[in-house]
């Protein structure tokens, strides 16, 4: 199986679900705290192709306090992927990696798509 990343919140519940399903199936990860850690444009932008995504708002927490704050409902990609850079707590969670491919693993058992 090619290498396996979770961009990770330990606080998350979906988090935690998705490790333990990894876990369950012997599956090693490296998990990314994005908090302490925050992507890069670049990571953001790979993510988002993985994804399939063009709107960064799919990868986005918009029901986080700072969202409203920063006025980002009519924002552009631009500005999005530049509040997410600024304030990571705006990326959804948990995002598991797998090769070339990705998934929000909302729930966390969505991630066994990419597990096959």
């Amino acid at each position: 199986m090619s290498e396996v990343s979770i961009w990770f919140n330990s606080s998350c519940s979906k988090c935690r679900g998705a490790r333990e399903l990894l876990e369950e199936r012997g599956v090693e990860a490296e998990y990314i705290e994005y908090l302490k850690q925050p992507p890069t444009r670049a990571d953001i932008e790979r993510v988002m192709s993985l994804l399939g995504i063009t709107d960064p708002r799919a990868m986005m927490r918009t029901g986080e306090s700072i969202y409203s704050e920063l006025g980002l409902g009519d924002a552009g990609p631009h500005e999005l992927i530049e509040a997410m850079l600024g304030h990571p707590i705006l990326i959804e969670r948990p995002i598991v990696v797998i090769g070339d491919r990705a998934v929000i693993a909302r729930p966390p058992e969505k991630l066994l798509d990419l597990l096959g």
